[in-house]
């Protein structure tokens, strides 16, 4: 069965990751939290991609301040990344930089919102599973009828 797994710097990432992890109960996808430092413990992050390396599995990795875990997990995988930093007004906004600007061969996919992270890892799974195709549908229906119903409440009011 499919999966996600999501890759945090530290544990200091957990509260970001369940927001992740939120969208993809919604949909019923199987992930994992774990844990690895790319500067800190890069072996450990190899381990981890080997131990996914034979399953469908997305990987978004949760990364602040000097996100190498991104970079580094894509380079090492033909999986897909998707990299999902935590936003900091520490140095405004200026260390996602880090996670933007990669090497050539090296192309994690950025999105910043956690949610949005774990809908577009939803997505690629839909690819090969008709059953969570038909979820995403469902969803998208459901958060048009939520701006249908928001414009006709404003309309009469306006």
């Amino acid at each position: 069965m499919a999966k996600v797994i999501i890759i945090m710097g530290s544990k200091g990432d957990l509260e970001h990751s369940k927001k992740i992890a939120g969208i993809l109960e919604k949909f019923g996808v199987e992930y994992s939290l774990r844990i690895a430092s790319a500067h800190k413990v890069p072996l450990k992050v190899l381990d981890i991609l080997k131990e996914y390396e034979k399953e469908e599995v997305v990987f978004i990795t949760v990364a602040g301040r000097s996100n190498a875990l991104s970079g580094f997990v894509d380079a090492n995988t033909t999986k897909p990344v998707i990299a999902c930093p935590p936003y900091s007004d520490k140095f405004s906004g200026a260390d996602i930089f880090s996670t933007i600007r990669m090497p050539s061969g090296v192309c994690p996919l950025f999105i910043l919102e956690p949610e949005e992270a774990g809908l577009a890892a939803v997505k690629l799974l839909a690819l090969v599973n008709k059953d969570l195709e038909k979820k995403l549908k469902e969803y998208q229906e459901l958060k048009k009828a939520e701006i249908e119903k928001a414009d006709k409440e404003v309309s009469k009011n306006g």
